[in-house]
């Protein structure tokens, strides 16, 4: 009887590798720690006013699928980032869960194999030993946490986090952002009203207790202080752009009415590309732009990028090309580095224009 009362639904239940073990067999070195400490200052710098002259420009694959292109990319991203790093702050954006709108792959830690067995405990595995590749390369990390669990296993290696439109609006993704050790960007809902993310912003700030799991995997109670360091990231949605310049001065207004002053991130895609794209790289012109001609209220950008351009159909089982998104579609890195490159060149005329004046 207490079976079908209580897991008549469920199939199976298979306990996970508690986080602490999972640190301690992926540990984090020292020296990797201290990037990944210097580059969550460097955007609070810019967050809060102290670094002016930078954009923070997270950037990468729409989801992670393929560990050994993630590495590549990750090392060309480095050779640009080194280039361009008196104007750009450049974050490889690592995302490892994909909330679905119905059905379909949810990411690499859901689901590390690509064939339906969803191996979780393998996927944070495989996330960690990922994450700690890159950041060993001296490129920083940014991911969007889905589940509340998740960041037991990997915040020690993210530089920056995002809560998704899809879950902005859940008092869960709230209080977790309020205990997160980073920077976190909450982006706006996918109607594009900005009210959601306002409302996640207040609730973040503030100390709250929920329900989760602790180092040693046993479920506890989590008493956080209310995160210093939230932002909103303007996606658009419900048809319409919101990086245009009234868009992001309606956007300052509306953070000012609930006494939140600092600047503003523009994801390129998403809404803001009406889902093409190749429209990445106007928007993002165009908010560099603004930001060039007085704009301070702009503290960067979110771009898809991927080796290749696109993205590709993902069925289980089914043999993939190398390189190109299964999620999102992507540009390709010889746009994306012509972009960062071009961004950067902006800035610096800039910069250069206004020492002469």
């Amino acid at each position: 009887m207490a079976e079908r009362i209580n897991n008549q639904n469920i199939i199976d239940i298979a306990p996970l590798p508690a986080p602490k073990y999972m640190q301690e067999t992926l540990p984090l070195p020292q020296q990797t720690a201290q990037m990944v400490l210097r580059a969550r200052q460097e955007i609070r710098n810019i967050l809060h006013g102290q670094d002016t002259h930078r954009l923070a420009i997270i950037i990468g694959p729409c989801s992670i699928h393929d560990p050994e292109a993630a590495i590549q990319y990750a090392e060309q991203l480095k050779q640009v980032a080194d280039r361009v790093r008196d104007h750009l702050l450049i974050i490889s954006r690592t995302y490892f869960e994909k909330p679905r709108t119905t059905v379909g792959w949810k990411g690499l830690i859901n689901d590390p194999k690509l064939d339906g067995s969803c191996d979780i405990g393998e996927g944070f595995e495989l996330a960690r030993s990922i994450l700690l590749k890159i950041n060993h390369l001296g490129m920083p990390c940014a991911t969007e946490f889905l589940d509340p669990v998740t960041p037991q296993y990997i915040s020690d290696l993210i530089s920056w986090s995002a809560i998704g439109a899809r879950t902005t609006e859940s008092q869960t993704h709230r209080e977790m952002a309020s205990g997160l050790s980073m920077p976190v960007g909450l982006k706006n809902g996918t109607d594009g009203g900005l009210q959601v993310a306002l409302n996640a912003m207040v609730a973040a700030r503030h100390p709250q207790s929920f329900i989760g799991v602790n180092a040693e995997g046993l479920t506890s109670i989590i008493k956080t202080n209310g995160n210093p360091d939230r932002h909103l990231v303007l996606r658009g949605g419900g048809g319409r752009v919101n990086y245009n310049p009234e868009d992001i001065l309606e956007a300052v207004r509306c953070l000012a009415k609930e006494d939140i002053n600092r600047p503003v991130m523009v994801d390129c895609s998403h809404g803001n590309s009406e889902k093409d794209h190749t429209r990445q790289v106007p928007v993002a012109q165009s908010v560099v732009k603004q930001f060039t001609q007085g704009q301070t209220a702009i503290m960067g950008l979110l771009i898809e990028s991927n080796l290749m351009p696109g993205n590709q159909k993902w069925e289980a089982g089914k043999s993939l090309e190398w390189g190109v998104s299964i999620t999102d579609a992507c540009i390709g890195w010889k746009e994306t580095e012509h972009l960062l490159d071009e961004l950067a060149e902006t800035l610096d005329k800039s910069t250069n224009k206004a020492i002469v004046g």
